[in-house]
């Protein structure tokens, strides 16, 4: 009797396990638009508003090194930002599902104005802009401290976002993670 008892137990376990592996299973649910893994490049393309030259600067997703933003000081960039998988541009991916990405735009050692300049496409339903489209007004492009950079960040998922000015970033979330990570060297 106590041999049929732990056969019965153990098939319960067994069939319990089972369904736990089965529910557990991603290949039958909805896929994400798009994996962290999936944005290997960041892309910023750079039009000065007085003389409407543009610069494309190209960065790898945690990269060890980092492209040079050349900035002027008392210019204004228009700025549009492109994520890729391998070449591929997965921004469409990003816009599709606004509302599950915000971007922060961290410029420790440099004073700026950044705007977002998004259109209705990429405006989250909460009101806050993406930050696919910015517009940069440089002021001074390196404090006295020197070593100016650009660290950007697409968070998924945030709780709470605001496009208000936090310290040196431009943007704050609450909430969510990193899907990508871009950093530049600002220079002169």
């Amino acid at each position: 009797m106590k041999n049929i008892f732990r056969i019965f137990n153990i098939s319960v376990l067994m069939a319990v396990l089972s369904l736990s592996f089965i529910a557990c299973n991603r290949s039958s649910a909805d896929e994400d638009d798009h994996d962290e893994e999936q944005i290997t490049n960041i892309v910023l393309k750079l039009t000065d508003t007085a003389d409407r030259t543009t610069a494309e600067y190209n960065t790898k997703v945690n990269s060890k090194t980092f492209p040079n933003i050349k900035l002027k000081n008392g210019h204004t960039y228009d700025v549009t930002t492109h994520f890729f998988h391998e070449g591929k541009d997965v921004t469409s991916q990003i816009v599709a599902a606004k509302d599950e990405h915000f971007l922060v735009y961290n410029f420790p050692k440099t004073d700026l104005v950044l705007s977002r300049t998004d259109e209705a496409n990429s405006t989250r339903k909460d009101g806050a802009k993406v930050g696919l489209k910015t517009t940069w007004k440089v002021n001074k492009t390196k404090t006295e401290e020197g070593g100016a950079s650009l660290i950007l960040t697409l968070f998924h998922e945030p709780a709470k976002v605001s496009e208000d000015k936090d310290k040196t970033a431009w943007g704050k979330v609450t909430g969510g993670h990193e899907d990508a990570t871009g950093m530049y060297n600002i220079v002169e």
